[in-house]
């Protein structure tokens, strides 16, 4: 009987020890914050090279630490399977927006060239709009090439899967005298905050500072709010000439005493624009249409941009032919840009091009304006449609 009570007594003393245990063991756990329970976990970052297949990591959560948070728990990341994308590349391009339709529009000597080869505010934002529902998304021109020993080879590109590559890029974004007074803007600037905006005069005559009447500014906001339109951060291609400086700033007049403040004004706008995005190209120093020129002139115009402007936005081998003016590989001028570093040639075409020569990238780029929105609009519907982007400010019928 003794010996019955003292194994009861026992049983009875184990399974106190092994509740208390429990209880201890339990409330030990629950003391964890997510925080604390993510803190040996480290989310992989994004790869910056298209050439590899990244592989979707999502972070493990620990449901009882979930459950004792009172406040709301961070979202699991979704995968994002990616794809090896093997359709066409689409490129296109614009020239400044107006920002002013007024002054575009006023009936003058330069309004049929604002209609013909410029797009409004309003335009670019449905153009926007479209594309991201079209499920384009932003790509860097370089990200379609590598180069080894000189050889140019395609390079795979692995985007998140239903989207679709774009190039976008902007030509002449200089402000010439004829842009400040037909409706564009006059330079681009840092806003209070350090982005970028525009510097322009209303048409009456008022100075203002905006971040909504320019691509750049537009795009920056755009990618903001939706930044699945860009892969790794891409925006955009500024192909500049320099014969009327850069950007809006009067470069060109290096023995100029303000040549020193306008080198200081724009060096923070073109490393912003960097950080933020964007690349840059030569568009030739004066804009000049390289199948018509000698080959002594274009090596002229060529080496000029690269004594005036190269030294302010720093080296590219992007070369965008004024006039989308195109040579062949062959053309002692093709070889001449390849020699000054250049290895990606975009010309001007109807439909998207791309093409690999040993040493270097052939590329067509769509001109979006008030010819392709009047004249192309079943070519672009792959894009947008064009009587749903078409301005009623514009003078002339609608689209086609």
């Amino acid at each position: 009987m003794k010996t019955k009570f003292v194994l009861r007594l026992s049983g009875l003393l184990v399974g106190i020890v092994l509740v208390l245990f429990l209880s201890i063991e339990m409330g030990s756990r629950h003391v964890f914050t997510p925080r604390q329970d993510h803190s040996s976990i480290q989310s992989p970052l994004p790869s910056a090279s298209l050439d590899h297949v990244p592989v979707s990591t999502p972070i493990p959560i620990l449901e009882i630490a979930a459950a004792a948070s009172l406040t709301t728990p961070e979202p699991v990341p979704v995968e994002t399977p990616l794809v090896l994308f093997k359709g066409q590349i689409e490129h296109i391009f614009f020239h400044p927006l107006i920002a002013f339709p007024e002054l575009a529009f006023d009936g003058d000597s330069m309004a049929k060239g604002y209609n013909d080869w410029f797009v409004t505010v309003k335009e670019f934002n449905k153009i926007l709009d479209s594309l991201y529902r079209n499920q384009y998304i932003l790509i860097e021109i370089s990200s379609l090439y590598t180069e080894k020993e000189g050889v140019v080879r395609p390079q795979e590109l692995w985007l998140p899967a239903n989207k679709k590559p774009l190039v976008l890029s902007i030509d002449d974004l200089n402000y010439y005298t004829y842009m400040r007074e037909n409706g564009n803007a006059s330079r681009l600037v840092l806003d209070e905050n350090g982005e970028i905006a525009t510097y322009s005069m209303t048409p009456q005559g008022e100075p203002i500072t905006a971040r909504n009447n320019e691509i750049v500014p537009i795009l920056d906001d755009f990618v903001h709010a939706h930044p699945d339109f860009s892969w790794h951060g891409a925006k955009g291609v500024i192909a500049l000439t320099g014969y009327e400086g850069i950007l809006g700033y009067r470069t060109d007049q290096r023995d100029s005493p303000n040549f020193m403040n306008a080198k200081e004004g724009v060096l923070p706008v073109i490393k912003r624009l960097k950080e933020t995005g964007w690349t840059f190209a030569s568009h030739g120093y004066g804009h000049l249409d390289t199948a018509k020129i000698t080959l002594n002139r274009f090596k002229q115009d060529t080496l000029r941009w690269k004594q005036e402007v190269e030294p302010l936005i720093g080296a590219t081998s992007i070369y965008i032919y004024p006039f989308g003016s195109s040579v062949l590989p062959e053309d002692s001028k093709y070889q001449f840009l390849m020699e000054e570093g250049f290895r990606i040639m975009c010309s001007v075409g109807p439909v998207p091009y791309l093409a690999f020569k040993p040493n270097s990238v052939m590329m067509d780029r769509r001109h979006i304006d008030g010819i392709a929105l009047h004249d192309q609009r079943s070519r672009l519907l792959p894009l947008f449609d064009s009587q749903e982007i078409w301005d009623s400010i514009r003078p002339g019928s609608g689209p086609k």
